[in-house]
């Protein structure tokens, strides 16, 4: 049964955004059962692995490999979509959304201003980062797209925000309506984000976990995924 979902942001009320509302919602759909990678393939390029261990997703680094991804079989557009997740200190890490991997078209567009790039099946979009605190985490890059950071706030060389419990299990929560993307962290809002060209470019597309790549002589480093559920929003 579809009915509508009220959510009231307190921290958004303080820093005098509008409350946060969900249109009337499907019911919600596991994407990890826990035990296997069902519903799950590694994308085309990118050598680190993914198993699963302990009830989670674990993607540990592969020393010399680019950034790795693992997208979830299914395509989604508007949703909302909630996971736990522990990353090393010493990893950056991300969970792509509306993502896919490059055409020969896509090539045409996608290198930096929009110049013509050479990265063919490399997986791209927005990308919801993940890292330790003091970071980013939360806020959207563009992975791949010649944007660089969408979100405006990682511009400014001195912002960095705390809501990342280092070492721990950390709940994010991410609502894509439309060309608005709105994150959250352990219930703190971090980005609010509208970009009618972001969405006109990717509209829908694949959830995608990434294991970054890593410099010589560095790591391993692990990520991990847990209790990944998404419900849509159309």
């Amino acid at each position: 049964m579809k009915k509508p979902f009220i959510y009231a942001a307190l921290a958004a009320c303080a820093l005098g955004s509008p409350l946060i509302t969900a249109e009337p919602a499907g019911d919600w759909v596991s994407l990890f059962d826990g035990k296997t990678l069902t519903g799950w393939k590694p994308s085309s390029l990118g050598k680190a692995t993914y198993t699963v261990v302990d009830g989670a997703i674990r993607g540990e680094t592969a020393e010399g490999s680019p950034n790795t991804f693992l997208l979830s079989e299914g395509q989604y557009d508007d949703f909302e979509l909630e996971f736990e997740v522990k990353v090393h200190d010493s990893l950056n890490s991300g969970v792509q959304i509306r993502s896919r991997e490059k055409t020969a078209n896509d090539l045409k567009t996608s290198g930096k201003d929009g110049a013509p790039a050479t990265d063919l099946a490399r997986f791209f979009g927005p990308q919801v980062e993940i890292e330790a605190s003091p970071g980013q985490s939360g806020y959207i890059y563009g992975e791949a797209t010649g944007h660089g950071w969408l979100s405006p706030e990682p511009k400014n060389a001195d912002h960095a925000h705390n809501h990342m419990k280092n070492g721990e299990w950390n709940q994010f929560r991410i609502i894509a309506k439309g060309p608005r993307i709105q994150t959250f962290i352990n219930g703190a809002v971090v980005a609010d984000l509208s970009r009618e060209d972001v969405h006109q470019s990717h509209p829908g597309g694949h959830i995608g976990l990434q294991v970054h790549g890593i410099k010589a002589g560095t790591g391993p480093y692990e990520v991990s995924w847990k209790n990944l559920r998404i419900r849509s929003l159309n």
